[in-house]
C-alpha cells in the first residue's frame, strides 16, 4: 500500500508554529499602545494615525535584517539579542529623517519551527521595540526545510514612522563650517559579520560571543529630543558601507566630510579584528562603524549644547570633523 503524505511529514509542522504563535502574543502585547486595533479575524495588522498630533505627516519606511551575525548566535546558542538588533536596524534608519517608529512587523524564516528558540528572538524584538518606542503588531513566521537546515533561521524586519513634512532631515541644508558629531556605537552593531567570521576560527567566535553580540545600539529615545532643541541638519546611520558610503549619502554636491580619525577613541574589537585580519585602514571603514554609530551634522554653535545633550542621556560623543567644499565626498 501506498504510504500517504501529509504536510507535517514533508518538514512543517502547522501545530508547532501555533504554539510558537500563542506564546508570543504576551510579548508583542507589550509594545502595543492605543493606536493599534487589534482585529483577530483581519487578514492585515491594523494602527490608526493621531490626526491631532500632526498637521501634514510623511510616512517614513525601512526594510532590513541582521546577516551572518546570526551564525554567531547559532554557534553562541544564544538568541535573546539578535531581535534587537533587527529592529535597531530599521528604526534607526527611519531616525535618520527626523522620524518617530510607529510600529514594527517580522519574517522568520527557518527549516524547523522551534518554539523556545524562536520565543528568544521575538523577546528580543519586543525589547528592541519597547526601546524605540514603537509597537510589534505583526509578522510572519515561515516553516522552509527545503530552503534552510533544521537549526538554521533568518530574520528580517520592516517598519513605518512618521515625520512632519516641514521637518524632515534630509541633509540638503549641511553647508561649509558644519560640525559632525558622532555618537558612540555599542560595538560592532550588526555589520561585517561575515568579514568577522573569516578573520576568528569557530573556537575563538564562541569566546568572543558576549562582545560580538552585544545588541546594536537603538538611538530613538535619544535623538528625537535632541531633533526638538536643536537644528540637527543630517543624520547617517553608520551601517554596512560605513563612513564612504552611509556617511557621504546625506551630503550635498561640492561638500565633503573632513573626518579626523584619531578624535574619538577605537573600541578594542575593532583594533583586534584589523590586526589579526590584517585588513587594511580603508577597509575597516568601509565595513564597520569603528565606534561611531551615528553622525550627527550641526551647527558649530550647536556643538557644545548637544554634547551637554546626549551626555545627559548617557551617550559618548565627539567632534569627529567638519564640512568642507571639496569634490570628493569624505576625507579620512
Amino acid at each position: 500500500m501506498k504510504q500517504s503524505m501529509t504536510y507535517k511529514k514533508s518538514g512543517v509542522d502547522i501545530k508547532q508554529a501555533d504554539v510558537f504563535v500563542k506564546g508570543i502574543q504576551g510579548l508583542m502585547k507589550q509594545t502595543m499602545n492605543a493606536s493599534v486595533l487589534c482585529k483577530h479575524k483581519a487578514f492585515g495588522s491594523l494602527f490608526a494615525l493621531d490626526k491631532k498630533k500632526f498637521k501634514n505627516p510623511v510616512l517614513v519606511s525601512s526594510t532590513d535584517g541582521v546577516g551572518t551575525k546570526l551564525l554567531i548566535a547559532k554557534h553562541a546558542n544564544k538568541h535573546d539579542t539578535v531581535g534587537i538588533d533587527l529592529v535597531a536596524m530599521n528604526v534607526n534608519d527611519v531616525l535618520c529623517t527626523g522620524a518617530r517608529p510607529l510600529f514594527f512587523l517580522d519574517y522568520i524564516a527557518c527549516g524547523q519551527v522551534k518554539p523556545q528558540l524562536l520565543k528568544e528572538v521575538v523577546k528580543g524584538i519586543a525589547i528592541g521595540c519597547r526601546q524605540a518606542g514603537c509597537s510589534l503588531i505583526g509578522g510572519e513566521t515561515a516553516e522552509m526545510p527545503g530552503i534552510y537546515k533544521k537549526d538554521d533561521y533568518d530574520l528580517a524586519g520592516f517598519t513605518v514612522g512618521i515625520v512632519e513634512k516641514d521637518k524632515i532631515i534630509d541633509g540638503s541644508k549641511i553647508e561649509r563650517g558644519d560640525i559632525l558629531i558622532g555618537v558612540e556605537s555599542s560595538g560592532l552593531h550588526s555589520n561585517g559579520f561575515s568579514l568577522v567570521r573569516k578573520v576568528f576560527s569557530l573556537p575563538h567566535q564562541k569566546r568572543l560571543a558576549k562582545e560580538l553580540l552585544k545588541p546594536t545600539r537603538i538611538y530613538v529615545k535619544e535623538i528625537l529630543p535632541l531633533i526638538e532643541k536643536f537644528n540637527i541638519k543630517g543624520i547617517a546611520h553608520i551601517t554596512g558601507g560605513a563612513f564612504y558610503e552611509k556617511l557621504t549619502k546625506i551630503i550635498p554636491e561640492g561638500k565633503c566630510c573632513l573626518v579626523y580619525k584619531g578624535s574619538w577613541p577605537v573600541p578594542k574589537i575593532f583594533q583586534t579584528i584589523q590586526a589579526k585580519g590584517n585588513v587594511p585602514e580603508r577597509e575597516m571603514f568601509t565595513t564597520f562603524n569603528m565606534g561611531i554609530g551615528l553622525v550627527l551634522i550641526v551647527q558649530p554653535k550647536d556643538v557644545a549644547g548637544i554634547q551637554r545633550f546626549l551626555a545627559g542621556k548617557g551617550l559618548k560623543s565627539w567632534k569627529i570633523g567638519s564640512i568642507i567644499n571639496n569634490k570628493n565626498k569624505i576625507i579620512l
